[in-house]
């Protein structure tokens, strides 16, 4: 059934949640709850897929069967991507595993979650922010899970535009972790999270509130609802990578009532973390010669060899940074340097 409140106008289009991640929003005043609502709609990662297995998200209110060929707590494919699935709380949650075919089984290897955006899918975010080849070199196991549907949409619940939601995403990746860790050697000192807007904003969550698991987090335009920023409360100094544009008009930079801004969120984990309080801005080089300059904002000498740096991308979007896209970084590369320098024991040596 059409409904025309579940659609966004831009350019005097009716465009469905998922299309609009292809345009370029312009930033906006956001003056209440209920608008933001309806920006956040937008907040996918990149392609959020159509054409997979694994794009159908389950009702975070109704619990799921599983199909004919596949049932709970398995996995099914061939070579080093699996599509698989897991019973948690009552529901059949998917996600795809990447086994990298350099994993021998015998030393232990780290573990990285990879989120999708807000209305996206495991499958798109596989492509949009693909750390498959990098997993192969650096002998990681790669985890992309998919979100539960609320209100006909994919997502993670992360308070905020989100709070109707009563899905445990904290209580399912904490459970996935120790599935994953029974079927293969983890190294559980070593396992990380990134993801894509809302996957971003899950990423900060599970560092907050599922501290005791995760050494370091990355987010690509994501931030940290006020739900998230007021209950957070970390066991142990955490490294935090936050990677966003300055013109995203999804996730405003300088937040709004529903989302804090990126100001908000590094000083937070810069004095947790008890860095120096004012970072080290260093312009990045112009790679593609294009005259837009992204900058590093570091902060330095934090407790136990922690880093929390923000690569501000000046005129950027609601993107996922690589130079094919156009930008003078590639995420995934720098992300896996970041997170793969930590682990729960300290600098990986």
């Amino acid at each position: 059934m059409f409904r025309q409140d579940r659609y966004i106008r831009l350019d005097n289009k009716l465009l469905q949640p998922n299309s609009i991640c292809h345009h370029q929003m312009r930033p906006t005043a956001l003056i209440s709850l209920q608008l933001a609502l309806l920006t956040l709609i937008s907040a996918c990662g990149g392609d959020s897929g159509g054409n997979s297995s694994l794009t159908t998200a389950v009702s975070a209110n109704t619990p799921t069967e599983t199909s004919n060929t596949q049932t709970a707590d398995e996995c099914l494919g061939t070579g080093a991507q699996l599509d698989c699935t897991f019973n948690h709380d009552g529901l059949v949650r998917d996600y795809i595993l990447y086994v990298p075919q350099s994993y021998s089984g015998i030393e232990s290897v780290p573990l990285l979650f990879n989120f999708h955006g807000y209305g996206g899918s495991a499958i798109g975010q596989m492509g949009y922010g693909d750390f498959r080849v990098l997993a192969e070199e650096q002998q990681f196991i790669l985890v992309v899970p998919q979100g539960t549907l609320l209100e006909d949409t994919s997502h993670w619940n992360v308070g905020s535009w989100t709070s109707e939601s009563t899905v445990d995403d904290i209580g399912f990746t904490d459970a996935l972790i120790n599935k994953i860790a029974t079927d293969y050697v983890i190294d559980l000192s070593r396992v990380y999270s990134t993801g894509m807007s809302n996957g971003g904003y899950m990423s900060h969550q599970l560092a907050c509130l599922l501290s005791d698991n995760f050494a370091a987090i990355a987010s690509v335009t994501g931030s940290m609802s006020p739900e998230t920023f007021n209950d957070c409360a970390p066991t142990h100094a955490t490294s935090v990578l936050q990677i966003h544009g300055t013109e995203d008009g999804t996730v405003p930079y300088t937040g709004a009532n529903w989302t804090k801004s990126m100001e908000a969120i590094m000083d937070y984990w810069s004095t947790y973390n008890g860095c120096d309080p004012t970072p080290l801005i260093t312009p990045l080089p112009d790679a593609n010669e294009d005259g837009t300059v992204a900058d590093l904002i570091a902060y330095a000498n934090c407790i136990n060899d922690v880093n929390v740096q923000l690569y501000r991308m000046n005129e950027m979007g609601h993107t996922w940074p690589e130079p094919g896209r156009g930008w003078d970084i590639s995420g995934i590369n720098v992300i896996w340097s970041f997170l793969s320098r930590h682990s729960l024991n300290g600098l990986v040596e």
